[in-house]
């Protein structure tokens, strides 16, 4: 276990510099000059009919953000403040990226963890019964229901939401976005701050949960019809066990298995959240402010996220291939010795 655990965190950080080097390049050959962009926000005003002054602007941008060395330098430069955790300082408004980051890492980490619990807590009872209960009317109807929720795009029931929940002319249900009413005050009780705050994170949870769950429910449905289908389940059954005994003791723990692949890919999601849902609503989070730097080709913002990203999804294929051996013990880390 320990030389297995040894060569994987090895093999993680290799992967990772490769990820970061081939990340890097990708950012930097994107169309678009980042101090072109800084200056044409200003060139609009006092600065519009002096080119000979925004080509300096541009070229002292430039120099100021090391772009104007070779990439490989700059590649150095970016390890050296990644090595202090630092990240650098964002090209739209010369702040730390570690300060912009801790700033929308809480929302978007309280919707994401809310959203895999909600997700887990739905999907596999009902994934349980759909597969005791086959070809039933009920299952028939999930499964269609499922399929359809499954099939509709994210966007689009976000837009639809915020045009039939969230408008006077039909229900105002839900506020349109953010996260804090308009007359929100600090000196307001907590339980009130509280409901507030959950009042506004209702309907994006929705939209944010219901393809989740009904993805992870099919896949619970089919890997409990393999299981349960298997000749030591039928075993189990002929021994006189209990059907419960049987499902919930030794058919789940098998079962689970596609599932913890699946909770693999929640780790970068932490980080990333989901750029769709945080738009369409206005929710200061990783998603909103991974689009901005994209648009503004904020190369350290860029790097930051995605080299989070990257290694928070290498931490959870490690985690799942050490659940793995948790859920079968039958799955071993290195090999066995005679």
């Amino acid at each position: 276990m320990v030389q297995y655990l040894v060569k994987r965190i090895a093999l993680f950080v290799l992967t990772l510099f490769l990820i970061t080097i081939l990340t890097f390049a990708i950012s930097r050959m994107a169309p678009g000059d980042p101090a072109q962009l800084k200056v044409g926000i200003g060139a609009e005003g006092s600065l519009a009919g002096s080119r000979e002054l925004n080509e300096k602007m541009i070229e002292m941008i430039r120099k100021q953000w090391h772009l104007d060395e070779p990439l490989w330098k700059q590649y150095w430069l970016w390890l050296q403040d990644l090595a202090s955790l630092e990240f650098g300082k964002s090209f739209q408004d010369n702040r730390p990226v570690v300060d912009k980051i801790l700033e929308r890492v809480p929302v978007t980490l309280s919707m994401n963890v809310l959203s895999v619990i909600i997700a887990y807590l739905i999907a596999i009872p009902l994934g349980i019964y759909s597969a005791t209960h086959p070809n039933t009317l009920w299952d028939r109807i999930s499964t269609f229901v499922l399929f359809a929720l499954y099939s509709l795009p994210t966007f689009w029931v976000g837009t639809m939401a915020i045009t039939f929940l969230c408008n006077p002319e039909f229900l105002a249900i839900f506020p349109t976005g953010g996260l804090r009413s308009i007359n929100f005050s600090e000196q307001w009780p907590l339980l009130r701050k509280i409901l507030d705050y959950a009042w506004h994170l209702t309907l994006p949870m929705l939209v944010y949960t219901y393809g989740s769950f009904a993805f992870i429910s099919r896949q619970m449905r089919s890997a409990m019809l393999e299981t349960i289908r298997q000749d030591y389940i039928r075993t189990a059954y002929a021994k006189g066990l209990d059907s419960r005994t049987v499902i919930y003791k030794h058919a789940l723990r098998n079962s689970l298995i596609p599932i913890i692949t699946l909770l693999a890919g929640v780790f970068p999601m932490l980080v990333g959240g989901s750029v769709i849902i945080e738009t369409i609503f206005s929710i200061p989070g990783m998603g909103e402010l991974s689009f901005r730097a994209l648009v503004a080709r904020d190369y350290p913002v860029i790097m930051a996220v995605f080299t989070i990203s990257a290694f928070l999804t290498l931490f959870g294929i490690l985690v799942a291939d050490i659940l793995y051996s948790i859920v079968d013990p039958r799955i071993a880390f290195g090999k066995k010795t005679a």
